[in-house]
């Protein structure tokens, strides 16, 4: 897997989970959030956090972001600064643009002014539901890019009693932990000690390689 140079827009918890753990699978990330609370937040844990509006055409120009691989668009529910954002990281000269739609009509939009790819959250979980019914996996996606998913699955029991540190998945298939559901407990910041117990879920991002290596490995056993 090449090391790659990727922006994040927007430092919610959809954003910064992602950021996180792109650097921390070896690219370069740099992450973008116009409030300065979240920017001192982020400032110990990522390698570049920028405090700048997303919309101000100069502000960007001054990062450098023709220099980058890709942008992910993750801004929440404002709507008009997630295609403005959209259309100036494409006109910066950043390839590959990622944003996350609010609807169809948004997703719409964000094609028609340059989007590369756009993801639902909420209307894509009937394709991972076909994919599930289909392929008989307990595993949900979000496909973030051409590369990358994001993916739910129920803890398969060749994991559970184990902790992040002994499963390996990392290492194994190049795939992080984005966080630990145990029922209506969300642990977003898992440690390397924390233990898969039964009926946990698991989110994870990877590259699609990576996933198919792990279904194999669970089909397998």
């Amino acid at each position: 897997m090449s090391r790659k140079t990727i922006v994040v827009v927007g430092l919610g918890r959809f954003g910064s989970s992602v950021a996180l753990h792109l650097q921390r699978m070896g690219h370069e990330v740099l992450g973008i959030d116009q409030n300065q609370d979240r920017v001192d937040h982020f400032a110990a844990e990522l390698t570049h956090v920028v405090a700048c509006d997303s919309t101000d055409e100069d502000a960007l120009r001054a990062l450098g972001l023709r220099n980058f691989d890709v942008g992910v668009v993750a801004i929440g529910n404002d709507v008009e600064a997630s295609i403005l954002t959209t259309v100036l990281l494409k006109e910066q000269g950043v390839p590959l643009v990622v944003a996350k739609a609010m609807s169809e009509l948004h997703g719409r939009t964000l094609e028609k002014v340059g989007a590369d790819r756009v993801f639902y959250p909420e209307r894509d979980m009937g394709a991972r539901v076909a994919h599930s019914l289909l392929t008989g996996s307990e595993i949900d996606y979000i496909e973030l890019s051409p590369e990358y998913t994001i993916m739910e699955m129920e803890a398969p029991p060749q994991l559970e009693g184990l902790t992040l540190r002994e499963a390996n998945l990392r290492a194994r298939f190049g795939i992080s932990v984005l966080a630990l559901k145990s029922g209506e407990h969300i642990n977003a910041a898992p440690l390397a000690t924390d233990q898969i117990k039964p009926g946990d879920h698991l989110v994870l991002l990877g590259s699609k390689e990576g996933v198919k290596q792990l279904e194999r490995m669970l089909q397998q056993q």
